[in-house]
């Protein structure tokens, strides 16, 4: 089972993208954000993949980051949300705000996304509002140093940084174990405020 690639990017279409993996070119559906993330052609991409077994084919799911590909687990696991209309909500409601508005019971809401009716709206909110509170985003954490906690998302650069980090061969725990460490040291206003580059380089500057 394929969990995570790494490669160079080959091809950004519209739902889909395809990396070259040591000349093996592998498409792989991703959310309108992960797609907005991926560097250009020719340039290295890491992606968390999601397998789907059917009896006609084999289907590669991509995410930018591990909290993406645990809501899509999750949705999936909804009764009559298949991997599609999974993605179509994750490009269309980041995790967080799809968190909340889960928790919210926010049917509302959650049907302003493509393909989701009333009742699947109703049932996304009965089946997970008890399972993605450990996804709902920087409100309900202090620190990025507990892995498999979500990074704030008031900063996409706090993002970027652990996925790069995680790109550069860094575990979970270490990536984040770093970025509350700077946090801690430059206090809250500055941390948030650092371009990706910057911030890259306070973090590896705290691992030398």
């Amino acid at each position: 089972m394929i969990a995570t690639l790494s490669g160079k990017v080959l091809i950004k279409g519209l739902d889909r993208t395809v990396i070259d993996v040591s000349g093996v070119g592998y498409e792989v559906f991703v959310t309108a954000d992960t797609l907005s993330r991926l560097p250009e052609s020719s340039e290295d991409a890491f992606l968390y993949i999601h397998t789907q077994v059917r009896e006609d084919a084999i289907v590669l799911y991509g995410f930018r980051d591990s909290e993406e590909k645990r809501m899509f687990l999750h949705l999936i696991s909804v009764s009559g949300v298949g991997p599609k209309l999974a993605l179509a909500a994750l490009s269309g409601m980041r995790v967080n705000e799809l968190c909340r508005a889960i928790a919210a019971k926010d049917v509302k809401l959650l049907t302003t996304l493509q393909g989701v009716g009333r009742k699947t709206a109703e049932r996304i909110c009965v089946e997970l509002k008890d399972k993605v509170g450990d996804l709902a985003g920087s409100a309900d954490f202090e620190e990025l140093g507990k892995p498999g906690e979500p990074v704030p998302g008031s900063s996409s650069a706090v993002a970027d940084v652990l996925s790069a980090l995680s790109n550069l061969g860094y575990s979970d725990p270490v990536c984040r174990k770093s970025l509350t460490s700077v946090k801690k040291r430059l206090g809250d206003e500055t941390f948030y405020a650092l371009p990706v580059e910057a911030l890259l380089r306070e973090c590896l500057r705290s691992m030398a």
